[in-house]
């Protein structure tokens, strides 16, 4: 397989491929044979980039990422701003969905961690269904790590999902990596309850026009406090300071 084929560009300090179509980071994830390319597949968003700029171990965590992509019109706006090119969002709830599908051919070992006991064995059986690999899964309510260290070194999976949320999910996804580099992690959020429907997406009309967090706002208004602090991303993409 060839290398890395996108240059990251640093945005607020931190390093984002400026893809300009989902195939491109498909190459990044999964070689021309088919084959699972190892390494840490992470969505940039502006709340993880504010968050990294004042929190060394996010920072550092975020810079480990092999496969760092746009999943905020924010980062992507300053990507376009930055390249002059029409870099396109990614959403890391499609994105790992999109991975899966193309390990199929090589029936790469998929192991999955997180959200609840009963949403996660949903999970598994529409992922079998689709002819996925599944050949492991733990909810997210482990009391000790071990449980989750101990089950990589029995599988020995090709492609390690996450759900825990963020940070959990890339602080824990960075421990892995240690002991078993030979693999691609993606951490995905609340993407486990997406794919069962136990939380539903914004409309697509929302989506196409790059709503979706105003969506999620709306519909959960709690959220204000959290996107406020959204305006500091704002100001340095006005100001120049990305």
């Amino acid at each position: 397989m060839s290398e890395q084929r996108v240059k990251p560009i640093l945005i607020g300090g931190v390093a984002v491929n400026p893809y300009e179509s989902l195939q491109q980071l498909l190459s990044d994830a999964i070689s021309d044979s088919g084959k699972v390319i190892p390494g840490m597949a992470i969505a940039i968003n502006p709340e993880k980039v504010l968050k990294s700029q004042t929190d060394p171990q996010t920072h550092e965590i975020l810079a480990q990422a092999t496969i760092p992509f746009a999943d905020g019109i924010g980062v992507v706006k300053a990507l376009n701003k930055k390249t002059g090119k029409k870099c396109v969002r990614i959403a890391g709830c499609e994105l790992w969905l999109d991975i899966l599908h193309h390990s199929v051919k090589h029936q790469s070992k998929v192991l999955l961690i997180g959200a609840k006991p009963k949403v996660i064995s949903q999970c598994n059986e529409i992922l079998k269904e689709q002819n996925i690999n599944v050949v492991a899964y733990q909810d997210g309510y482990f009391k000790d790590e071990a449980v989750v260290f101990d089950l990589v070194d029995k599988t020995v999976p090709d492609i390690v999902i996450v759900a825990l949320g963020s940070p959990k999910q890339e602080k824990l996804i960075a421990k892995l990596r240690t002991v078993h580099p030979d693999a691609l992690y993606m951490g995905v959020g609340g993407s486990f309850d997406v794919l069962t429907g136990n939380v539903k997406r914004a409309p697509k009309l929302w989506q196409d026009l790059n709503l979706e967090w105003f969506y999620r706002l709306v519909s959960q208004p709690s959220r204000i406090k959290r996107q406020l602090k959204l305006l500091g991303f704002v100001k340095q993409y006005l100001t120049n300071k990305l």
